[in-house]
């Protein structure tokens, strides 16, 4: 979920489904929640780093027909991701 996603509606399905929702809720709303706040910095972690992987044709547009040629390739642009960053804190 994401703020574009907030609604009232859009979270009680979600906790229907027993997910926990971390999404904070939008500014201007006259009710807002609490939330937490680790869980949503965690969440966009992760989110960024599905985005740095689809850069790569190769993810994005899945040409390998076995899964483990596929999540060969995955690891191999996470570890390019993971060189590219720790060469840029250096």
């Amino acid at each position: 979920m994401d703020r574009a996603y907030e609604g009232d509606s859009t979270r009680l399905l979600a906790e229907s489904f027993g997910l926990t929702p971390v999404v904070p809720p939008k500014r201007n709303r006259t009710d807002p929640w609490d939330y937490d706040r680790q869980a949503h910095k965690g969440r966009n972690m992760v989110e960024r780093v599905f985005n740095r992987m689809k850069h790569h044709r190769k993810a994005a547009t899945r040409y390998d027909r076995l899964d483990e040629t596929f999540l060969a390739n995955l690891q191999l642009i996470l570890i390019a991701i993971q060189l590219k960053n720790t060469s840029k804190t250096n």
